[in-house]
């Protein structure tokens, strides 16, 4: 990889890592459902109107909007709000990973193999220090908050399942289209669940910090990192662009130390470094020991 294109990797890091911040103070202001509406809304429109259709059938699209867009954000949104801390939701999503090799199994037929397996037993150890600290964690809603997390994570699984049907499409069409059918059903429900007072009420008192967070998410955490995203995995084989994205964690959870005052605990670093070592394990194991078998 050029040091150009390894700039860009970089930066899109940078911009997913930012973007666990943004829900955090985009919290502040607006309730979950709600705020990941707006940023759907913004992720949408108007850009159907300038990218063509996936040529794919509009249940399909609608199936991966709801997995990817409504169910995975709107439970990621809420768990935060619930107590999760940003960092420790960054590292939660890892388990997408798994997720998705569990149901390849069942829907595509795809065995897990013995290192995915191994790396499951590692990251799931993590997930166990982090329910023996769930007290600390968010508080009196600590059961709930890392439920919806991990239901986030399933549903992350799930939607990466939906998009292998699909075959090869352009990424930032599929993710303006998806979008466009995400936000309708998670507005009913913000309606529904949050009320329409409370709703039009935090949207009259926006801040210019939460209006940044919406704007952000939209445009610079989706938009922008997807489209240099796809860039570099036209680019390069996925195997040597995928690893980037372990780093989002490791810097969510410094940053959110650094710029929102989380605790960065002990057992949230172990806890951290076991996810990440069971993700790494999974998708690279078989193939380093190929590699030290040929050397």
């Amino acid at each position: 990889m050029t040091a150009p294109h390894l700039g860009l990797a970089l930066l899109v890091v940078v911009l997913w890592t930012l973007s666990f911040l943004a829900v955090k103070l985009g919290l502040r202001d607006i309730p979950p459902l709600a705020l990941s509406t707006a940023r759907l809304i913004l992720t949408s429109l108007p850009w159907v109107l300038i990218l063509p259709r996936p040529p794919v059938a509009w249940y399909k699209l609608a199936q991966y909007g709801i997995f990817m867009f409504a169910l995975q954000l709107g439970l990621l949104a809420t768990g935060i709000h619930l107590g999760v801390p940003a960092g420790l939701a960054a590292v939660l999503l890892q388990v997408h990973v798994f997720v998705t090799a569990v149901l390849a199994a069942l829907f595509l037929n795809e065995r897990p193999g013995r290192w995915q397996v191994l790396g499951a037993l590692i990251a799931f150890s993590g997930l166990g220090l982090v329910a023996w600290h769930a007290g600390a964690i968010t508080g009196t809603r600590p059961v709930l908050g890392l439920l919806l997390m991990l239901l986030a994570a399933t549903a992350w699984g799930a939607a990466n399942i939906v998009s292998k049907r699909l075959g090869k499409v352009d990424l930032l069409a599929l993710i303006a289209w998806g979008s466009l059918f995400s936000w309708p059903p998670l507005l009913l429900a913000s309606l529904a669940l949050e009320g329409p007072q409370v709703v039009w009420s935090s949207f009259q008192n926006l801040s210019g910090v939460g209006l940044g967070a919406i704007l952000y998410m939209a445009y610079f955490g989706t938009f922008l990192a997807y489209a240099l995203w796809s860039k570099l995995l036209y680019l390069y084989p996925a195997t040597q662009v995928a690893p980037f994205t372990l780093l989002v964690p490791v810097l969510t959870l410094l940053s959110s130390a650094a710029v929102l005052d989380e605790p960065l605990s002990w057992w949230k670093l172990c806890a951290a470094g076991l996810v990440l070592t069971g993700v790494l394990t999974a998708t690279f194991g078989a193939r380093a020991v190929q590699r030290f078998q040929r050397a």
